[in-house]
């Protein structure tokens, strides 16, 4: 049986933002109101147009509380501290858990409860709106197709995302490396010595590009113990 591995905190937000309603009361009053059948609602319609891929059943993916990047890198995603969050997004994350199969690992992302899974059981298709998912080498529902990405193809995409960084995530990868950069020095060599050259030459360490990795990296099978919670850091 083939399984479709859903990122749910990505049509959890979706679902929450888009229920959310603004009301003029007059006299300046302004407020957001939320239905929970809403937000249910556009769960399942999400949902039942992923199934439209090649698979039997789902399991959906969402985020721990607590996120170890953080733990050597306190300033991982720091930036998002002020950014309100959808209302009922909780609620949304308990549907899910009390409707669909539901996987979450102690201390990850959404995005690593993919890699991992994606990469162990082969008989899986991964779908995720987020671009990171590309450095991972598995089938994936892209656009309405299966799309597998090789190894090397996955490698290639997180040593770009090393490089270029994650405004969004709050890392900053090489300095002045942008896409056309990052391309261009790994379409010459795609190695680990092309991406620590790069960040010397702007005066960096390779510890400082190996935290960058760290950052990038979406773990995959056998870089966590799901027993112990442990996370086995990339190392090139």
């Amino acid at each position: 049986m083939t399984l479709l591995l859903i990122d749910g905190d990505i049509i959890a937000y979706k679902a929450c933002a888009s229920a959310e309603t603004p009301t003029n009361w007059g006299d300046g009053l302004w407020t957001l109101h939320c239905y929970e059948h809403d937000v249910a609602t556009i769960l399942e319609e999400q949902i039942a147009n992923l199934m439209k891929a090649p698979v039997q059943d789902c399991i959906i993916t969402l985020s721990d509380k607590d996120n170890y990047r953080k733990e050597f890198a306190p300033y991982y995603k720091a930036n998002r501290k002020e950014t309100r969050k959808p209302m009922l997004l909780g609620w949304a994350r308990e549907y899910l858990t009390s409707k669909y199969n539901t996987v979450m690992y102690r201390g990850l992302e959404a995005d690593d409860v993919l890699g991992i899974l994606g990469t162990k059981n082969r008989d899986t298709i991964i779908w995720s709106a987020d671009k990171d998912l590309l450095t991972i080498p598995a089938k994936h529902w892209i656009d309405g197709k299966v799309v597998e990405i090789t190894e090397a193809e996955a490698d290639y995409h997180f040593y770009f995302q090393t490089l270029v960084g994650d405004n969004t995530d709050n890392y900053k990868g090489c300095p002045s490396v942008g896409a056309v950069t990052a391309n261009k020095l790994l379409s010459s060599g795609c190695t680990w010595d092309t991406v620590v050259a790069a960040f010397k030459s702007k005066g960096l360490s390779e510890e400082v590009a190996l935290e960058n990795a760290r950052l990038a990296r979406i773990l995959r099978d056998g870089e966590y113990n799901t027993e112990t919670g442990e996370v086995k850091l990339w190392t090139p």
